[in-house]
This record gives C-alpha cells, sequence and structure tokens, in this order.
C-alpha cells in the first residue's frame, strides 16, 4: 500500500518502570509488508469536504491530534497494531484523495488487517466505503488497491454484499451530491454506486439531531429505508432496545461499516468538531452500542470524523476520539 506520508514522531509518551505496564507508543509499529495481520490506523488528513459544505475546516489535522492522545494510553490488546500512515488532500482534489483512501483501505483487508481510518471530515466515509466495496466486490475498477507484500487474506468476492453502515453522527449526510461532493454527501454517493452496481443500500443513522436536519433530508432517509434514531431518543432506559435494533439490522448484513462523526458527542464532551451538538449523545450512553458492534464478529472496517484541533478545549475531543479507538481495539 502507498500512504502520502508517515511518521512515528506522534508516538511518544510516558515509560512506566512496572512490569506489564505498556501504552500505546511503546507497541504501535511502523506498517510494513508481510505485517501480522492486526489493527491498522490509516490518517485521512482532509478537510475540502467541510470547506465544501461550508464548515468549520482544520479535520485535516485530526489524524495527528488523535494520534497524539492515543499514544499515552495504556496497552490492553493482544494482537499487534500498526500506524500505517496518512493519505493526504492538500490540492483541494477531494475525489483523488478518496480514491487513493480507497486503495489502501481495500489492501489492508486484503491482508488481513482490521482498518480504522482516522479523519478529517466526513467525506471520509465515501473512501472508507470504497476500499471495503473493493474487498468484497472484487472490483478495482474505480481504485486499483496497492499491493502488499508477503500472505494476502483470501477476500469473500461477493456478487452483491450487503455491506451494513451504522453511523453515529448527528447529521444524516445523504445532501444531493449532484452539485458538489461534501463531507455532507457522502452516504448519498454510496447510496447512488450500490444503485449503480445492484447492491443493497443498508445504512443505520443514530444519534440524528431534528433541529440540524431539514424535512428533506429526512424524506430522503425514509426514501433510502435508513434506520433512525434521534439523540432525543437515546437513554439509558432504551439502550437494551436500541441494542436490539442494532443485532437485527446486523444480523441482515455480510459485513459492517462503522462510522463516528465525533459531532454525534455533546459540544461539552467533543467542542472541537465541525458543528458541535447542542443536545447530542453522551460518550456513556455510546460506549455500550459500540461494544455491540465490535463483538458482533462482522466489523470489517471503522473510521473517526470531523475531529477539529483547532477549536478542541485542553485537547478534549481528541482524548475522546482516542478512547472510542481503545475501545474498539479491544478485539484482540
Amino acid at each position: 500500500m502507498h500512504a502520502d506520508r508517515h511518521s512515528m514522531e506522534p508516538w511518544q509518551g510516558r515509560v512506566d518502570p512496572e512490569a506489564d505496564s505498556a501504552r500505546w507508543h511503546q507497541r504501535i509499529q511502523p506498517l510494513a509488508d508481510g505485517s501480522e495481520p492486526g489493527l491498522a490506523l490509516l490518517g485521512f488528513a482532509s478537510d475540502e469536504g467541510v470547506r465544501r459544505n461550508h464548515g468549520r475546516v482544520g479535520a485535516a489535522n485530526g489524524p495527528l491530534a488523535i494520534r497524539k492522545a492515543l499514544a499515552n494510553l495504556a496497552w490492553h490488546r493482544s494482537g499487534p497494531a500498526y500506524d500505517a500512515g496518512d493519505v493526504v488532500c492538500a490540492d483541494g482534489d477531494l475525489e483523488a484523495a478518496q480514491a487513493r483512501l480507497g486503495g489502501n483501505v481495500c489492501a489492508l483487508l486484503d491482508a488481513g488487517h482490521l482498518p480504522i481510518v482516522l479523519g478529517g471530515g466526513h467525506e471520509v466515509a465515501f473512501g472508507s466505503w470504497q476500499g471495503l466495496a473493493g474487498h468484497l466486490g472484487g472490483d478495482r475498477s474505480e481504485q486499483q488497491a496497492p499491493r502488499m507484500a508477503g500472505p494476502r487474506k483470501a477476500a469473500p468476492r461477493m456478487a452483491a454484499p450487503r455491506i451494513g453502515i451504522i453511523n453515529f453522527d448527528a447529521h444524516f449526510d445523504l445532501r444531493d451530491p449532484a452539485q458538489v461532493h461534501s463531507s455532507g454527501t457522502p452516504f448519498a454517493q454510496i447510496a447512488e454506486q450500490c444503485a449503480a452496481r445492484g447492491w443493497p443500500f443498508a445504512y443505520a443513522c443514530i444519534g440524528i439531531s431534528r433541529a440540524s436536519n431539514t424535512r428533506a433530508l429526512f424524506q430522503r432517509a425514509a426514501d433510502l429505508q435508513v434506520l433512525v434514531r434521534e439523540d432525543r431518543d437515546i437513554s439509558e432506559s432504551r439502550l437494551a432496545g436500541l441494542g436490539a435494533d442494532l443485532e437485527r439490522f446486523i444480523a441482515d448484513c455480510d459485513a459492517v461499516y462503522l462510522t463516528i462523526d465525533i459531532d454525534v458527542l455533546p459540544a461539552c464532551e467533543a467542542p472541537g468538531v465541525s458543528a458541535p451538538a447542542a443536545r447530542g449523545v453522551s460518550l456513556a450512553l455510546l460506549e455500550p452500542l459500540l461494544e455491540r458492534i465490535r463483538d458482533s464478529g462482522k466489523l470489517r472496517l471503522a473510521d473517526l470524523a470531523e475531529l477539529n484541533p483547532e477549536h478542541d478545549i485542553d485537547n478534549r475531543t481528541a482524548r475522546v476520539a482516542a478512547r472510542l479507538i481503545h475501545m474498539l481495539s479491544l478485539t484482540g
């Protein structure tokens, strides 16, 4: 695979004298050809989609901020973890950057890794999905997956894979992509791609803010048969029911792609985003749902989007993102 840049410099932190006290910076390795399958972090340094969507730019620095916050967290994995570098959108050519991201994600999946992509704006989702679609469908027509040396995991090629997209987000990101592709259009773009390929479109959007989505977007979600749960419907007393809904959704899918827009969290927990949430869904409510998805056996790919370090407070949002990755990593 071919990332645009790669540096292990962010991986620094505390070293404890006690035995069995490793932290992430002491265990993560640079990805190499033939690496044993494990967790692979891949950055998408882009806020071009946010700029096109008239949001607060700065998310391009999100991958670096997440790595720095993750570096000092305690290590609890038994399997390996790798840094696969960054795909960079530095020239405004978002579509080319998304294609490169898709190629790199596909290569990681083909090599047996679990990719977690660090955004970047939520335009990351279209690139992430392209990678999983290429891996499952065997279609390299839109982006050629860079080859990785060493043993490769045989991908289960499917004529029409049912990829379940679970998006924790205050926004549908289903805006009409006919005029411009942005951080507000990735799932509409995916729906178009699924229709063109004859694939089912399976999309669940959890944490939606009714105040932040127009009636037209709610209607588009209804037309696409999206599983919708609003932020006001997510409470401790309703977690079991929502978890059961997600499990039924997952059971009907061949593979799951999890995408987390950090603006789903309340602004007090995640101030460093393009569009801070007036209400949001707290981390305490999100984590049990994410654990169900992690432990489903069908999670193939995850990404985090919209961390904007320029508007963060005391690295609060970066710390939340790092905790989410740490939690998702506890699979081996």
